[in-house]
């Protein structure tokens, strides 16, 4: 690990910055690359430091362990601080440092073999950098009757997270995994440069849902991939409220035939804010399938994008991919833009993209106005509206979480 940590570096200081999406202006010598925990990692939250159980407490974090998940862990800063898996199935959830001693031979098959280190140079950080995430293994046939849960923390000015996460999910395992991220606003620019890597099995399933709501004063550059086989299926759920500037764009790899990809995401820009959002959908196999839909909405200035690939292979022969892009533009100092990179490589397939801009409805905003609602509220309920397809597909707690948000 220290041999590929070192080569990871030497490439991060190789690379240049992506030459795409908004303009990243990070001076590295400013980051705090690593912040060790004060106590040793624990499963009781008693055990917790105070301050840090607190901040999990007020984020609702605890409570939705008690309620709705079969496992959880919490990483604050650089290192996971609580874990607890409920569920007794044998299934390996733990963190990514504890795989690495615990599971060397699983963690070598899998790490770094989805997402490359010399990809970018956000990659190459994270592979010289990383420390935390979830490692997740679910055997074949298995079930989990509910979802695991990574929540993930900066409080420090000027921190840099770098978590790994890698999730295997066996041939006909399913698997429901909620991804919480939230940072308290600073005076510095922090940095979020994660990477996960997801394997979905064949006849497997894999929802990976995600609300993320950072400071304006977080950079939000992470790559996350996954690979489906045969008749497999994958759904991104993504949520983009919070940071300064955010670059992501979940990708899924169908492989093997019959295989699925799903992506809902949304992105919400306010003033301050430059987030480049979408999904790539990479075909394969034969007669695979995917869709995407993307909602973004710009507020304040903000400029709210959607960047996206659909790649249909030669050999992906009666494949079939769907892009909707929905875009709601608040006033007039706001922007989006729509950048799609569709490539269809046979006649038996099909790709079908379609792009919608517009403003807040005058008649729909009057109508509402006109039965006694404020224009703030009337706007705050066709956004509610407008992003309904994505509330369905969260659970419910985060679904309550995302409105709540969307109201502040």
């Amino acid at each position: 690990m220290r041999d590929f940590r070192i080569k990871s570096f030497q490439e991060f200081m190789r690379q240049e910055q992506p030459k795409f999406g908004p303009h990243i202006d990070i001076n590295f010598d400013d980051i705090l690359y690593y912040k060790e925990r004060e106590n040793d990692l624990t499963n009781d939250w008693n055990k917790v430091d105070s301050g840090i159980r607190d901040t999990f407490c007020n984020l609702g974090v605890i409570r939705a362990e008690e309620k709705y998940l079969d496992g959880v862990t919490n990483q604050y800063e650089s290192e996971v601080v609580y874990h607890n898996q409920k569920t007794d199935k044998d299934i390996i959830f733990t963190s990514t440092d504890e795989a690495l001693q615990k599971y060397p031979e699983l963690f070598q098959k899998y790490f770094n073999n989805l997402v490359k280190y010399n990809e970018n140079k956000y990659t190459a950080l994270n592979g010289a950098v990383w420390s935390g995430g979830s490692f997740i293994y679910i055997p074949p046939y298995t079930k989990l009757d509910r979802p695991l849960q990574s929540y993930f923390r900066i409080d420090t000015d000027a921190l840099g997270q770098f978590e790994r996460t890698i999730i295997i999910v066996d041939e006909g395992a399913e698997l429901e995994y909620i991804e919480g991220c939230t940072a308290r606003l600073n005076n510095s620019l922090s940095l979020h440069a994660g990477v996960v890597e997801i394997y979905v099995g064949k006849n497997a399933k894999c929802r990976y849902s995600t609300i993320q709501n950072w400071s304006t004063k977080v950079y939000n550059l992470v790559t996350k991939r996954a690979v489906v086989e045969e008749s497999g299926q994958m759904e991104w759920i993504d949520g983009n409220i919070g940071s300064g500037l955010t670059m992501k764009y979940p990708s899924c790899i169908l492989k093997g035939d019959n295989s699925t990809g799903n992506s809902i995401s949304i992105a919400y820009a306010k003033e301050g804010q430059r987030l480049d959002a979408g999904a790539k959908m990479i075909h394969l196999g034969k007669n695979t399938k995917s869709n995407i839909l993307s909602k973004s909405i710009a507020l304040e200035g903000g400029l709210s994008n959607y960047r996206g690939t659909v790649y249909i292979d030669t050999k992906a022969t009666n494949s079939k991919a769907t892009v909707k892009c929905d875009t709601i533009i608040l006033d007039e100092k706001s922007a989006s833009c729509t950048y799609p990179k569709n490539t269809l490589n046979n006649t038996s397939s099909v790709i079908e993209h379609e792009a919608v801009v517009s403003k807040v409805s005058g008649e729909k905003l009057f109508y509402l106005m006109s039965q006694g609602l404020s224009e703030e509220r009337a706007k705050e309920l066709l956004i509610l509206g407008f992003i309904s397809d994505f509330k369905k597909s969260l659970p419910m707690e985060y679904a309550v979480e995302l409105n709540r948000l969307l109201k502040e």
